[in-house]
């Protein structure tokens, strides 16, 4: 692989970046909102933060750049496709799960739903995720598309799925915004408390890591070698040794 070390030092702070702001955001609920449950109160609207940067960010994330690890070009294509799959899976059900916390929370304290710009982009982004991965199973995975079809779709599901995860981190930055404007009254978010400062650099660590995630997976030049270029690959590192 071509600059391996800096691809190493970018998966390494990538990684480092977003298991942080998963701790950043569990620090959040716990010391400044109550902590979680699921009663229908506001510690069950905590759930979807959560649950939204763990899935639908951190580990989309590291859906996106599993076939670029290079450690993994000697596995299957096959088995790398499940690895993605699954992933992208998890995160989908944790998604899922954080807006039926929200729904729930709005329902029970009779606040209207689907009325803020945020509801409106997370909502898209979670149907276009559920269509992005019903396309990769149904294309993709299973056995069934022709070659052509799938040469065909290709760039078009690396695309939506780069643009799905840009949407969801922007969506995450108006979310928690959204919610510091709200919450925070005495004393207001404008006056800068604690809790407001903790969250903003919560944020920044959002696009720092969905800044490393787009950055390597746009490189052309670490993609997964084509399965014939990979045996050449396997082989000679054999000969090698």
């Amino acid at each position: 692989m071509e600059d391996y070390g800096r691809f190493l030092a970018l998966l390494v702070s990538a990684l480092l970046v977003g298991f942080v702001s998963v701790i950043f955001s569990l620090v959040w609920v716990f010391h400044y909102r109550e902590g979680l449950s699921w009663d229908g109160g506001p510690r069950e609207f905590n759930w979807h933060p959560v649950l939204v940067i763990t899935g639908f960010v951190f580990i989309q994330g590291i859906a996106i750049i599993v076939y670029r690890l290079p450690w993994t070009w000697k596995c299957s294509k096959l088995l790398m496709k499940f690895i993605h799959a699954g992933l992208n899976t998890i995160a989908m059900i944790l998604a899922i799960v954080s807006m039926v916390a929200v729904f729930e929370f709005h329902n029970a304290r009779n606040i209207p739903n689907m009325y803020s710009l945020h509801s409106w982009i997370g909502l898209t982004a979670v149907i276009f995720y559920s269509f992005q991965l019903f396309l990769g199973f149904a294309v993709f995975l299973l056995p069934f598309a022709p070659v052509p079809l799938r040469a065909a779709l290709m760039p078009i599901h690396i695309y939506s799925g780069l643009t799905v995860f840009a949407t969801v981190i922007a969506t995450a930055l108006m979310g928690i915004t959204e919610k510091l404007i709200f919450s925070l009254k005495n004393p207001a978010y404008s006056a800068s408390p604690p809790e407001a400062t903790f969250v903003n650099c919560l944020g920044l660590l959002l696009v720092i890591f969905g800044a490393l995630i787009l950055w390597m997976a746009s490189r052309s030049h670490w993609k997964r070698p084509p399965e014939e270029n990979r045996r050449l690959l396997a082989a000679s590192q054999k000969k090698g040794a």
